[in-house]
């Protein structure tokens, strides 16, 4: 039996062609279970904590295809990855201040006609990068519609229009 799994997908670096798309076949439906394991939010609009899944699995799991690393311990090394975002996401939505310290907080960095500099300068955001999120949500190069914009914590700036 084990003689089979070496012929198949071959041990080390010296992997032919057959035995590296094998492996490949593998780590593909390996990958597939993983990102179910870890759930859809690590796959939609990422925050950085969710980021971090993306490329690890990208990184351990390519290592598994090419022969770079033993092919059962990468496979259970990403899998450790995904158990623990699992855990981590779940005392986010258990514990407010975990929330808070993994995945951010939102950052009002214009409200009513003028800018947050203190929002602005924690955020690493210049007036520039404001209004070019304004300009891109809006169309509009003008902030008069504009009650407040909010860096979100996945980074993405969401324009509050001005009542009418």
């Amino acid at each position: 039996m084990m003689d089979a799994i070496y012929l198949l997908f071959g041990q080390g670096r010296d992997l032919d062609p057959l035995q590296m798309s094998l492996r490949a076949f593998v780590v593909f439906l390996v990958t597939l279970v993983l990102i179910r394991i870890s759930g859809r939010r690590s796959f939609g609009k990422r925050s950085p904590f969710d980021s971090v899944v993306v490329i690890l699995l990208g990184a351990t799991l390519g290592r598994a295809i090419v022969g770079a690393s033993p092919f059962v311990a990468t496979v259970l090394a990403s899998l450790m990855i995904v158990v623990c975002h699992r855990v981590l996401a779940w005392a986010c939505v258990r514990f407010s201040a975990i929330e808070r310290l993994i995945g951010g907080v939102e950052r009002e960095v214009y409200h009513n006609g003028a800018f947050n500099e203190r929002e602005m300068k924690a955020a690493l955001m210049t007036r520039n990068d404001v209004c070019e999120s304004v300009r891109q949500k809006t169309g509009s190069r003008s902030m008069d519609k504009v009650a407040a914009a909010i860096l979100e914590r996945n980074g993405d700036v969401s324009v509050i229009h001005k009542d009418q």
